[in-house]
């Protein structure tokens, strides 16, 4: 097992480079991808750094030069062989040859574009800009990267027995949740912590003792790279940035409501009937199902990701019925802010009534919380999202209008052509 004290103290990036490897990057991220690949290859995007916790100044913390050399250290990755080998051989969800020949083709033949990067009232403004299936894929080695650079102008200071000892606590602190979560019958959780996590040596120990410790309730990791060389499986499906860009590209109200349906369309072609998980919060939870064609509640479940997790739940539940479905078949998979009382709590709460799943995030990957004085590595939100299509604007709405985004004139219209309403604002937990 590598000394991750040792290795933070050595303190020596060209050999402990934040991101490794094209596929260090989350699952879904490659399905939408392929997908993009297929129907919507010709546009161009723009995606920008958002952080939501401003108190966090991350230029005041994190040296301009050492973040350009990690970002130019990622646009000099390439697929390796055996990368290449393994994506193309590989059963993803009882499926083989998940990504097809011409978009591994494309993907082998990579080079992240080029960036923009800025400093402003401390804080960075980095910018991404290109053809969506290029500039897609800088989303979560960005964020990782800032997130780790973050953590190491933290630690930077501390003495060797000071790093051993911080390292020891926060993995006493894990090892404590497994131990509260292994007791749960029928429980079913994933790492979905690549984006926020503490650093990538981290999220791996905390992948190899999720394994150990909860042995098939742990059913696997986003992270591609880490589920290469720890044997587990790949998870993921689908995320906002989907029904953020096709709806940016409709020509009228018609169009952009019918834009969100028009995504699992497409989706539902790519994958054959596969990974037929419905993410239905970009634009209001509520309206988004009862506005849903009939086939869409077919599907095998739906990712809560924002809003209260238990009335989504029951929302989805209440539409299931409607359309004849039963609800104790589908699956729903609890996404946003979660940490273990609240994985119990749920978990307590619908086990029963359907079938659970968590995808456990920054509390997993990123729990140091109290650890350094002044809370200097508490986790905090930041995003990297899709800002414009072909010079549009995006917009989302969210569940939790604290997670909007989008211009005032265009948050307006899209409430109106999606039917939203007041929505109740909550704090934003990662």
């Amino acid at each position: 097992m590598v000394d991750i004290a040792t290795r933070v103290w050595n303190h020596k990036w060209k050999i402990d480079p934040i991101v490794r490897s094209l596929i260090d990057t989350d699952f879904y991220k490659l399905l939408m991808c392929q997908s993009v690949f297929r129907n919507r290859r010709d546009t161009t995007v723009t995606f920008s750094l958002i952080n939501r916790t401003k108190e966090v100044r991350l230029a005041d913390l994190v040296d301009e030069g050492e973040l350009r050399e990690q970002l130019d250290h990622i646009r000099s990755l390439s697929l390796t062989r055996g990368e290449s080998t393994w994506l193309r051989g590989n059963t993803f969800y009882g499926k083989r040859q998940m990504f097809r020949s011409d978009f591994m083709e494309w993907f082998e033949g990579l080079t992240l574009p080029p960036y923009h990067l800025e400093k402003r009232d401390g804080q960075f403004e980095l910018t991404f800009e290109g053809p969506w299936p290029e500039v897609m894929m800088w989303e979560i080695p960005a964020l990782a990267v800032l997130m780790e650079l973050r953590a190491r102008a933290v630690l930077k200071d501390l003495g060797k027995f000071e790093l051993q000892v911080l390292y020891a606590r926060a993995m006493t602190r894990t090892w404590q949740k497994v131990e509260r979560l292994r007791d749960i019958p029928d429980l079913r959780l994933a790492d979905f912590g690549t984006r926020r996590r503490h650093s990538f040596l981290w999220q791996d120990w905390c992948v190899q003792a999720m394994t150990e410790g909860l042995g098939d309730a742990f059913v696997g990791t986003s992270n591609c790279l880490i589920a290469k060389s720890r044997d587990v499986e790949a998870i993921g499906t689908n995320a906002h940035e989907l029904p953020m860009v096709y709806a940016a590209l409709a020509d009228s109200d018609e169009e952009l409501a019918a834009a969100p349906y028009r995504v699992l369309a497409d989706w539902h072609e790519e994958h054959e009937g596969n990974l037929r998980i419905i993410l239905p919060d970009t634009y209001g939870t509520e309206q988004f199902l009862k506005n849903a064609p009939d086939w869409l509640a077919g599907w095998t479940g739906i990712r809560i990701d924002s809003g209260d997790p238990e009335e989504g739940a029951e929302t989805a539940i209440k539409w299931w019925k409607s359309r004849g479905e039963n609800p104790q078949e589908k699956l729903v998979i609890f996404s946003d802010g979660l940490d273990v009382e609240k994985i119990v709590e749920l978990h307590t709460k619908f086990v029963d009534r359907v079938r659970v799943s968590f995808g456990w995030g920054t509390m997993l990957t990123n729990d140091f919380r109290g650890l350094v004085p002044n809370d200097r590595l508490a986790p905090f939100s930041l995003v990297c999202k899709a800002v414009s299509a072909n010079g549009r604007p995006t917009v989302k709405l969210s569940d939790n209008p604290k997670k909007a985004m989008g211009p005032a004139d265009q948050i307006a219209r899209y409430k109106r052509v999606f039917g939203v309403g007041e929505q109740e604002a909550m704090e934003v937990v990662v």
